[in-house]
């Protein structure tokens, strides 16, 4: 495969947008192929949407370094829509109607990916999107929209069920849980699928009934459940010693960002709160072990990246694998690659094999050839391959479950897809 060592790039800076345009490709000709998406740099969840920039901006620098995109350059315009919904669909009525983008990549969270599905829509865009699993994004009946994550949010409980179900005996499991989270589309998302809640619609109308919930389907009860606010949240000590109060075997936290795990993980240190078992929808990053050093020990992660997962993508129409792109976003970064930066950098993997199959950047033509990826002629992407449903719901994938054992992150669940499945702490040491 080329030697992807990435060029200097020039980043062009205007009052609402980054573009990035790497200057050192060969062989590009004619206008840039302009791709859009507008993350959230700053504001509650910054970290998240850094990192989805720094995979954007890999992806297309590679692309750029071997020719461009059908024999063009591509150019990479990034809007700052600080967290906020509103500046998000703002941001992507000018992408699409100002600087008149080619593409347009999705954004991170369900919370911002909701409002901008409509707008992508309008035009009849192609958006994947990287970050937005809640279910009422994809029962909409938008025709153009592909997740690139293997689960969405309502079913991603069911990875943490098979795990205690396959992993512990029924001795030993965990009787009891307490669900704590944010008001945020995700966090509900998953806390309906492990409650066995009803889907609506903002109509009423029942969607999905996930009866009985995938709790109950490992004998587990749910003793508490409370949510905190999605902005502005700091009583974390009373959130802690309620949970410690309840005795719960299996504390679930469902944050919305990196930052909102550390600080539910120090208050039930800090309230001496012992759980057996601890699953938090947020802390793969290396900032939530970083924040909390041995608190984090044995808690566990539903996840679509691991580092030691042997995927093969394609990118440029040269294979890379996980591991490799691993090195390259160290080497272009000066960090870790994590999730966060490896599921946008697959999204863009997806939207560049689509352009570079059909020839063209006509989104209705990429959609198509979207929708016609079987399980014999993936997308493929350093998260495997993907595959959609007429919703743009990826089909036949899990989630993996992932436990944080000294300072690594470690694959624990499925324990047959792959080789090297760690072994589960259980339960978790005293924090």
């Amino acid at each position: 495969m080329p030697n992807w060592i990435p060029h200097t790039a020039r980043f062009l800076i205007a009052p609402v947008a980054l573009a990035l345009l790497a200057t050192e490709a060969p062989a590009q000709q004619g206008e840039p192929i302009r791709i859009g998406t507008s993350l959230p740099l700053t504001g509650s969840r910054s970290v998240n949407g850094e990192k989805h920039r720094k995979g954007f901006v890999l992806c297309v620098e590679m692309i750029n370094e071997s020719g461009g995109l059908l024999g063009r350059p591509v150019e990479l315009i990034v809007s700052d829509n600080r967290s906020d919904a509103g500046t998000a669909i703002a941001q992507y009525e000018r992408l699409i109607n100002v600087d008149q983008v080619d593409l347009i990549f999705g954004t991170f969270s369900s919370a911002l990916t909701y409002p901008i599905s409509a707008v992508t829509n309008k035009y009849n865009m192609v958006m994947p999107v990287p970050s937005g699993g809640s279910l009422r994004i994809w029962t909409q009946g938008f025709p153009h929209i592909f997740y690139f994550q293997q689960n969405n949010g309502e079913y991603l409980g069911r990875s943490i069920s098979m795990l205690i179900n396959e992993r512990l005996s029924k001795e030993e499991r965990p009787r009891t849980a307490a669900i704590v989270g944010a008001e945020d589309d995700i966090a509900n998302s998953i806390t309906a699928g492990l409650m066995g809640l009803q889907i609506q619609n903002p109509g009423g109308d029942v969607l999905l009934d996930l009866a009985p919930g995938f709790l109950a389907d490992a004998g587990i009860e749910v003793i508490y459940h409370e949510k905190w606010p999605e902005e502005g949240f700091s009583d974390w000590l009373t959130i802690a010693n309620n949970i410690k109060r309840s005795e719960a075997e299996l504390v679930i936290g469902l944050g919305s960002s990196p930052e909102e795990a550390v600080q539910l993980m120090r208050a039930l240190k800090t309230v001496q709160a012992r759980p057996k078992m601890v699953y938090l929808s947020q802390g793969t990053q290396h900032e939530y072990k970083e924040g909390l050093g041995d608190i984090a020990e044995a808690t566990l992660h539903t996840g679509s990246w691991q580092e030691d997962v042997p995927w093969i993508g394609l990118i440029a129409g040269e294979e890379i694998s996980n591991q490799e792109y691993q090195e390259i976003f160290e080497e272009r970064w000066g960090v870790p690659a994590d999730e966060d930066s490896a599921i946008p950098f697959a999204a863009c993997q997806g939207m560049e094999q689509a352009v570079r199959a059909t020839g063209t950047t006509d989104n209705l033509v990429l959609s198509e050839w979207l929708h016609a990826r079987t399980k014999e002629d993936p997308v493929r992407t350093v998260l495997g391959p993907f595959q959609w449903d007429e919703r743009g719901v990826t089909k036949d994938r899990s989630s993996l479950v992932t436990q944080w054992q000294g300072d690594e992150l470690k694959l624990v669940f499925p324990t047959d897809e792959f080789e090297g499945a760690a072994d589960l702490i259980y339960p978790k040491p005293e924090m």
